[in-house]
């Protein structure tokens, strides 16, 4: 009974070990950027989905307004992508107190393009070139993955702000 116990353990952990480093593998450039794609094209879903009259709504004082959560996705994607990811001098911008709906979708789209564009032009060498983010030292590499993230994270708050105002947000595509 003690060997099976041992045996049991030994295969269980043997396996916990072969998905942890199944896990950490890295996706491709190419399968990186459809999921990138998507991100985009979700983003802009969600902005659809709000009616006008929500387009200023906060969950709390303190907090980003709807549109300021969509519009902090693009410019993050910007300005990371410029500063960190070696992207050209000119980025797109937008008022945000005096855009429309189109003009921010407009723009949201514009910074995905933008960092799609940068994120090509990366030579392999330059994706695994590390330097300091933030007070991290990482490659730009991970920095492309924390932009999904970031992306995704304030998504995620855009997608309640619709449900707290009785929208049905769109169906997650997760390819």
């Amino acid at each position: 009974m003690k060997t099976m116990k041992l045996t049991l353990a030994a295969t269980f952990s043997a396996v916990l070990m072969l998905f942890g480093a199944y896990s950490h593998a890295q996706t491709t450039k190419e399968e990186f950027l459809s999921k990138w794609e998507n991100s985009k094209k979700f983003t802009l879903d969600v902005l659809a989905k709000m009616p006008d009259s929500g387009m200023d709504y906060k969950t709390d004082p303190g907090a980003m307004s709807f549109k300021e959560q969509i519009h902090h996705i693009a410019t993050s994607i910007a300005g990371i992508s410029k500063n960190y990811l070696k992207g050209a001098e000119a980025v797109p911008t937008l008022d945000l107190k005096t855009a429309d709906r189109a003009a921010l979708a407009s723009y949201v789209a514009n910074c995905y393009d933008y960092g799609t564009a940068t994120m090509k032009a990366l030579s392999d060498a330059d994706a695994a070139e590390k330097l300091d983010v933030f007070g991290n030292y990482v490659s730009r590499r991970q920095v492309m993955a924390v932009l999904m993230d970031h992306s995704t994270h304030h998504r995620g708050s855009a997608i309640a702000y619709l449900r707290a105002n009785g929208v049905e947000p769109p169906a997650f595509v997760g390819f």
